[in-house]
């Protein structure tokens, strides 16, 4: 198959041949048409995590080995299944999303299909090849979903950016469809944020960036109120804009600075849920916690079972779609830079041929 592919971190990517794989057991490979790209792919891709005064986290030393094809927003034709994935729901020719997040398949929280909390992950486009290639395979057959009447290339997009928001917006729930909830990050995450928000009835939506064309792109997409952060007054700014301090904040950047106006924006009761990579770390009052009764979560991705539920909401069209713009896969490289200089409003998705 050929890849294109992190051959050494932080250089351009190389198209490279790798062997096709041959699909045993559960397995299904499937020729890729969609792959979106992710922000997540620029960690890969730079071989490391910021983890403030703890320093940095390396890939390689949990596992990543290069030369890797990233990619784990993927959908694909079925061209092969192994001997036990016959008859089990997807045959040779179906068009299929690809659950990406995937573990050992064989410990308590696999089995309960919720992998991506498993100890051994070996999640797509991190731990093996993924969609930046012209095949996948997907470690069992029931990683693969139905998306008919879905575009291919809006449903890669919910394998990664969709699962992760709906996975993090349900850990606000319940909460009454006006109160607002803040959204930190207006990319393709807080895009689809605002959409799965409409899709499940709720009302108030404040989204907060940086970048003036970004709020316009999450005014558009159905955000009620925004706020530039543009300085230390940044949490004063969520409260005027909300009526008050805040019952929950999706922070989809995740940063030293965020995560202080995120949690300084909070009420009583309030929870954050913390969910971008982009690194430094948080420091927070401890007393504070008790006293107004706080929760700070971290959410990781969602698993396939929020996957499937989302695919059901966008098939019946209660979802609107996000900006989605396509690039042949063998503008890999370029596409990366441009979202390293934040340059992508919405999500860029590399298609076949």
């Amino acid at each position: 198959m050929r890849a294109w592919a992190v051959v050494e971190t932080g250089q351009p990517l190389q198209e490279i041949e790798m062997p096709t794989p041959e699909p045993k057991g559960a397995e299904v490979l499937l020729e890729v048409t969609h792959a979106g790209v992710c922000h997540s792919d620029l960690h890969i891709w730079e071989g490391e995590y910021d983890l403030g005064s703890r320093g940095k986290m390396r890939l390689t030393d949990r596992g990543v080995k290069l030369p890797l094809a990233m990619g784990h927003e993927i959908v694909g034709r079925v061209v092969k299944l192994g001997p036990e994935a016959e008859g089990q729901g997807s045959k040779v020719g179906d068009i299929r999303v690809v659950y990406p997040w995937v573990g050992c398949g064989k410990c308590a929280v696999c089995q309960r299909d919720e992998e991506n909390m498993c100890l051994n992950g070996r999640s797509l486009g991190v731990y093996q090849n993924g969609g930046y290639a012209t095949h996948v395979l997907a470690t069992h057959v029931k990683h693969l979903i139905d998306i008919e009447g879905v575009d291919p290339s809006l449903a890669a997009t919910y394998a990664c950016s969709g699962v992760t928001v709906y996975s993090a917006v349900n850990k606000l729930m319940p909460l009454e469809p006006d109160e607002p909830v803040v959204l930190v990050g207006a990319g393709g995450l807080g895009l689809n944020a605002i959409a799965i928000l409409k899709a499940l009835g709720h009302r108030r939506i404040c989204v907060v960036d940086v970048a003036e064309d970004k709020l316009a792109a999450a005014k558009k997409q159905g955000a009620t109120d925004t706020v530039l952060a543009s300085g230390e007054d940044t949490t004063q700014r969520i409260i005027e804009a909300c009526g008050g301090p805040v019952a929950g904040v999706v922070d989809l950047v995740n940063g030293t600075q965020t995560a202080r106006f995120a949690f300084d924006a909070l009420r009583k009761g309030g929870k954050l849920v913390q969910v971008g990579l982009f690194g430094g770390e948080m420091n927070i009052p401890l007393p504070l916690m008790p006293i107004k009764a706080l929760t700070v979560q971290g959410s990781y991705v969602g698993n396939v079972k929020e996957l499937r539920a989302l695919i059901d909401i966008a098939k019946r069209g209660q979802i609107p779609p996000i900006p989605v713009e396509n690039q042949p896969q063998r503008n890999a490289d370029a596409v990366l830079h441009r979202l390293k200089e934040g340059k992508i409003t919405g999500r860029v998705v590399l298609v076949a041929g």
